[in-house]
Formats: C-alpha cells, structure tokens, sequence
C-alpha cells in the first residue's frame, strides 16, 4: 500500500516520487555494452532507440523529425504548430529565436500561432515526412481531432499521436460533442498513441480505447508552467510506475495485448531516460534535449506546444540556448563533458550493460532505492 499522508483534518495525499528521488540498483551480473540492444516496438514500426521527439516546432520540423526517424527515433510533427499554418515558417523560427530576455515572447508566440492552420500544408508536410523514408508520425489535439483526423488520415500517416497536457478517456462536456476515443481508435486501421496521464486510473481507461501507445506525463520541466497556472505537478517516478502497473492488469484482462507507454516529462540526461525505463516505460519523449541540437529548427529556443495557448499559455518560453552540436552527437556521442546532456542513448547502453540486462523489456525489471 503506498503511502497515504494526512495533510490537515479529512483530507489526505498520497506520496509520489519524482525521477530525482530514485536511483537505479546493479544486479549481480553485469553485460558486455556490445551486446545491449536499446531497440522497441510500437505495432509494426521497429526503433533502435526508445527516443520520440516531443512536437514541438521548437524542435521538430519536417526535416529534424526525418533525421530522428534517420538515427533510428521517432520524429512526431506537430499538425497544429507552425509548419501548417506558414508556407516556410523559417523565417518566424528565426525571430523567435532571437528574442532572448524579451518580456513579449510569450505574447510574440500567440500572435504567430493565431495564423489559421491550412488543410494543404497538412498535406504538404506529410509528404515531406514521407520523402524522408522514415516512420511518419504527426500529432494533434483532443479538441482539433475530429476536425483534422480526415486531412492528416487521406495524407497517409504511419502512427497518430493524440496529445495534451491531461488526456482521459472520458471528456464530459455539455457544449460540445466531446471525443469518443475508443469509438475513433476502432474506425481506424493504424496505430494511435494517447496522452498524456498522471495516473494508473486513466492509465489503464486509454488503454481500454484500443492505443497501441499511452503518454506518461506533462512534459514537465524547467520550463513548464502546469503546476503555476492549473496546479498541476507529475512525480514521474511514481506515475510511470503506476501506468506499468496497469499495463499489468490490462495484459492480464486481454489476455496478452500489450501497451506501449512513453514517459514525458523531467528528463534531461542519459540518467534520467535509464530511470525512467526502468520505472516501466519503453520510450522517452524529448523536448528541451533535442533543442541543443544543430538541426532544431528553433535554433537552440524552447517552447513547449501550450505555450501559445491564446488564453492560458502553459510554458515559459527558453532563450537560446548554445548549441551541444549535431543530433547525431547528441544521442550517440562522443561526449566530452560530465553531465549526462551528450551520448543520451550510449548512457543508456551502459547503464543497462552494468546492471546486467540485455534488452529494454529485461531493464525494465531492475532494482530501485530512494536515495533521497
């Protein structure tokens, strides 16, 4: 039983714990590092590496989600971001890279968002996934899916992630005609990734919508403002567990279907994306990370996708940051210095090589402290 702890008279909070408060424990047996295979599945596209880029145009463009595709990841472009709603955004890319301490970014980013999204540009950009003969993923909101599902399903994507910052499996609404995921997942004949969520509950509700993939988390760092603007906050540790914990149950009530989770949030290092696997995820989604990269498109800036919420941004917006060099040396090294910010997923290989385990469903199973 976890533990419950009483805050003040009739009200109680369960504790959880952040990827910060755990630490990863060796086994007996440690494993050459050449014969660590980092590689998952989701449905019928194979990845040498747990990594999906986080939608965000600070970070992914056609041709940055092509090159993780390239290096063995899985690129997700924003179908509701700057690329479908500017014919060659570069040049707003640019001015948002330079605005550095400006009290008005965050004003600047609503105002370019506010640009209506194009139905062709949707297209256009699917075909430039395409091109890049790599697994095209694209994503889009719980609000906006009904609408673009029609556009971004005739362009011809492999995988459709359904994002946003809380995903349930059972919006009530009495103005709209809310999103019958289960309903909307069985009409289609590809695989759907959905998120994010916060707890085993919701966790094992959208697996019961027939996903292929469920997002962990809020995408969570530095740089969000969840927790300031709607209280929310995600101690990943425990929410990643959670989710595996009703991946369990799920296996067991289906008698073997398999759901894939994708933790998002509070991962910066090589260390962060070994805890976070072994809490139970398969993959990690990267923001920030992947922003030091010579290919993001936003020059070294960050934001995250809420940030430009026209009426209740959700994210600071990062002034450029400096450059750790080419993506490729972002994930696979050489790094030369200390931090865990270089070589993501040669981290990975050799934590996963000290403690004995050969595959990521193997990691998955290694021993925790809390170290705090």
């Amino acid at each position: 039983m976890r533990d419950v702890v009483e805050i003040g008279l009739g009200k109680t909070a369960q504790r959880g714990y952040h990827l910060d408060d755990i630490a990863i424990v060796p086994s007996r047996r440690t494993r050459d590092v050449d014969d660590v295979s980092t590689g998952w599945q989701l449905d019928a596209y194979q990845f040498d590496i747990p990594c999906v880029g986080h939608p965000s145009d600070a970070t992914m463009s056609p041709a940055s989600a092509v090159r993780l595709g390239q290096l063995g990841g899985l690129g997700v472009l924003n179908v509701e971001g700057l690329w479908t709603r500017y014919e060659n955004p570069t040049k707003v890319l640019e001015e948002l890279a330079g605005l550095g301490e400006d009290a008005r970014a965050t004003k600047r980013l609503q105002e370019v968002y506010a640009e209506p999204i194009r139905p062709d540009l949707i297209a256009e950009r699917v075909r430039e996934l395409r091109a890049g003969d790599s697994t095209v993923a694209v994503r889009v909101s719980p609000q906006h899916t009904l609408a673009l599902a029609p556009v971004i399903l005739d362009a011809g994507v492999d995988i459709l992630v359904i994002q946003g910052t809380i995903v349930s499996a059972e919006h009530v609404s009495t103005t709209d005609e809310p999103l019958n995921l289960k309903e909307f997942i069985a009409d289609l004949d590809l695989p759907v990734v959905v998120g994010g969520c916060t707890d085993y509950k919701t966790a094992l509700h959208l697996m019961r919508t027939g996903a292929a993939g469920v997002i962990v988390g809020i995408g969570g760092d530095d740089w969000s403002t969840t927790e300031s603007v709607l209280g929310i906050r995600v101690p990943m540790a425990t929410a990643i567990a959670d989710a595996a914990a009703a991946r369990r149950d799920y296996l067991d009530e289906t008698g073997g279907r398999y759901v894939h989770l994708i933790a998002d949030g509070d991962i910066q290092t090589s260390g962060d994306i070994a805890k976070a696997l072994g809490c139970g995820a398969d993959a990690v989604m990267l923001g920030e990370p992947l922003s030091l990269c010579e290919e993001a498109p936003a020059g070294g800036a960050w934001w995250h996708s809420a940030a430009s919420h026209p009426s209740l941004p959700r994210g600071a917006f990062e002034v450029a940051g400096e450059s750790l060099g080419s993506m490729e040396r972002l994930l696979f090294g050489p790094a030369d210095e200390p931090d865990g910010q270089l070589n993501l997923f040669g981290g990975l290989r050799r934590a996963m090589a000290k403690c004995g385990y050969r595959d990521l469903k193997e990691f998955q199973r290694v021993g925790l402290v809390l170290d705090r």
